[in-house]
């Protein structure tokens, strides 16, 4: 890629961290993320035995029902709490983790892990961010430089993956009212959506969110959560589908509660206190700050009954480096996604009544 697109693409994930203000999540007393992560992965305590992925005693392994599309990555995804300590679930919209959390996210193309990510919450409250570079005998992986590494994994001919820089880590889990993305009350209820896009089906032993009640990993979960699990009250389920995908992809910086919440664009889905249809209000027929090319003077974010003319449609279907949404962290559009947004945006909205029908549009993959 030349060099200037390089450079567009700098500013475009400058200007959404800029716009946070704070990208990073500052703990109580100002403090920020501290220390360095180990410079293997096996010494982050995941693994007995790296090579073979054995994992380590207390390390529990889970999977949201609604995955973050990562140009077709297969996942692995653990957690560790420190012994005898438990999530604060008061708040099921925004859990809260005691220090010594740990997080892991394992990325694998074709069949081989390529990488994998870490978190871990430090005792002064600032989370620490680390991505792993597989050795190519895979007994282990190597930290990458904080600065992220390019083209390390061909995910589709003449595109490669790159592992993110530590700005980019911050600027995605720190944008919302918790660090923590994809372990929650609605990703890990029982009650499972079919139809979510990439959905993995849970592997023998994962963790849910009863299974984490039940040992004592919760504290302060509403019970009636327990009794009727989380789930998105969509009125169809296309709707349902996704309303899901669309928290799970693009919430973590529009959330009313996140450091983007004076764009007025809430994409998140509460299980306390909100109607799952509420978010729409913040997108259908609301104007689009966006102008992309061809779309007019005065776009709407959603245009109720026509994806051709809804800016989130377009932007989801782009990869443009100034265009696309998200920002970065794909190459590639994800096109299951966007048939189905594109569907329930011209089925389940309703007809268009301010816009002509247009088709969607899916830009070529750069």
């Amino acid at each position: 890629m030349a060099g200037g697109k390089w450079q567009r693409m700098g500013k475009v994930a400058a200007a959404l961290a800029g716009a946070a203000a704070a990208a990073l999540w500052v703990a109580p007393g100002g403090a920020q993320a501290a220390g360095a992560a180990p410079e293997r992965l096996s010494g982050t305590g995941l693994f007995t035995d790296a090579a073979h992925g054995v994992v380590a005693p207390g390390v529990l392994r889970y999977t949201p029902q609604y995955p973050l599309w990562s140009d077709g990555a297969a996942k692995a995804r653990w957690i560790r709490l420190p012994a005898g300590k438990a999530i604060d679930a008061s708040d099921p919209d925004a859990w809260r983790f005691p220090p010594g959390t740990r997080l892991w996210k394992e990325f694998s193309f074709g069949g081989r892990r390529v990488e994998t990510r870490y978190m871990v919450l430090g005792r002064d409250g600032a989370w620490t961010y680390a991505t792993y570079r597989w050795l190519p005998d895979g007994s282990d992986a190597e930290r990458a430089p904080e600065r992220g590494l390019r083209g390390v994994a061909e995910v589709a001919p003449g595109v490669r993956h790159d592992l993110p820089a530590a700005g980019d880590c911050r600027a995605c889990h720190e944008g919302g009212p918790t660090p923590v993305l994809g372990f929650s009350a609605l990703q890990l209820s029982p009650d499972r959506d079919p139809l979510a896009p990439h959905a993995e089906p849970p592997a023998p032993g994962d963790v849910d969110l009863p299974a984490l009640a039940r040992t004592g990993r919760l504290r302060g979960l509403p019970a009636d959560l327990l009794a009727r699990p989380p789930r998105i009250a969509a009125p169809s389920p296309r709707a349902r589908a996704a309303l899901g995908y669309l928290h799970a992809n693009c919430a973590s910086c529009h959330d009313a509660r996140g450091a983007l919440a004076s764009l007025g664009l809430d994409l998140a889905q509460r299980v306390r206190g909100g109607d799952a249809r509420a978010p729409l209000a913040t997108a259908v027929g609301q104007p689009s700050r966006a102008r992309p090319p061809g779309m007019g003077d005065a776009p709407l974010r959603i245009a109720a009954g026509d994806p051709g003319a809804s800016v989130l449609v377009r932007r989801m279907g782009s990869r443009d480096p100034l265009l696309q949404m998200p920002p970065f962290g794909t190459k590639l559009a994800d096109a299951q996604a966007l048939d189905l947004v594109a569907a329930f945006v011209r089925d389940d909205l309703g007809p268009a009544t301010t816009h002509p029908a247009a088709p969607v549009h899916q830009e070529k993959n750069r």
